[in-house]
């Protein structure tokens, strides 16, 4: 860890100080923690996207802010506005709020919700054994007990912000369960009119995504960034994620006339991963 500022906590957490402030990962994740350990941040392109949108009063919600390693830059970047961020794991919710807090956050909120398409949902947490090693940002929820051990408070966006009239970025990465997040904001999407930048990763939802959010009257692009990125804040010449990459899209309504160079979404079948 040479010429890092980092704090061995004893367990299964570490501090580091990373790009944007002071963070607590999970030593033992080997994506996200992996990342913030070697490179001093996660998925940098996605933040620096955002941050072009971004003005110092807006208002973002973050559903699926892991350990915050994006929420804590979303919420100094809206300094003067407001970040509602959503993480329904209780372990993982821990470290958010102390990133937020450690970091002394203010105009943050951070919720120990699951987001879905209706209230109430049954839904549980799978049995993570932390002190091993794992993608713990890639864990997903279940409907059924079985494996999955906790269960989780669910809750729609439109049920959680009926009066909430301005949104400037609705961010959504939780694995699988972005157009059930989607279906529960349509309220709040028609009615503040927000860029929707989330995760499609997955071949087989993709095509159900993308039409759903062409139904809400939405132009979307694909911004696909790579894991690793030269430019890191601890300057690491050594790309451990090879050529992985993040593959999401954003989501502009027809109405907005906000110009941009990605690559349009005109297909519903085509996916980046399709061969």
């Amino acid at each position: 860890m040479d010429n890092k500022e980092f704090i061995s906590l004893g367990g299964f957490n570490d501090l580091i100080k990373m790009r944007d402030g002071w963070m607590v990962f999970n030593k033992n994740d080997t994506y996200i923690g992996k990342s913030i350990k070697e490179y001093g941040e996660w998925a940098q392109g996605e933040i620096d996207l955002c941050k072009r949108i971004l003005t110092p009063t807006d208002v973002v919600i973050e559903v699926g802010s892991n350990i915050g390693s994006h929420t804590l830059a979303l919420a100094k970047t809206v300094n003067k506005g407001a970040v509602f961020a959503f993480e329904p794991n209780n372990v993982i919710f821990q470290n958010l709020c102390a990133n937020i807090s450690i970091n002394s956050i203010t105009n943050c909120f951070c919720y120990l919700n699951a987001l879905s398409d209706k209230s109430n949902e049954q839904m549980f947490i799978p049995n993570i054994n932390y002190s091993q090693e794992g993608n713990f940002g890639a864990m997903s929820l279940g409907n059924e007990k079985n494996n999955f051990s906790l269960p989780v408070n669910v809750v729609t966006l439109d049920d959680k912000f009926p009066n909430l009239n301005r949104l400037k970025i609705l961010k959504i990465d939780i694995e699988g369960m972005e157009l059930n997040a989607l279906k529960g904001a349509v309220k709040l999407i028609k009615r503040t009119k927000p860029l929707i930048y989330l995760e499609n990763d997955r071949i087989d939802k993709s095509k159900e995504l993308i039409e759903f959010i062409f139904s809400l009257e939405y132009r979307i692009y694909w911004h696909i960034t790579d894991l690793y990125n030269k430019d890191n804040f601890f300057g690491n010449s050594n790309n451990i994620f090879y050529k992985m990459n993040n593959i999401n899209m954003i989501a502009i309504d027809k109405e907005l006339d906000i110009k941009t160079d990605l690559p349009e979404v005109k297909d519903s079948s085509f996916h980046p991963l399709r061969k």
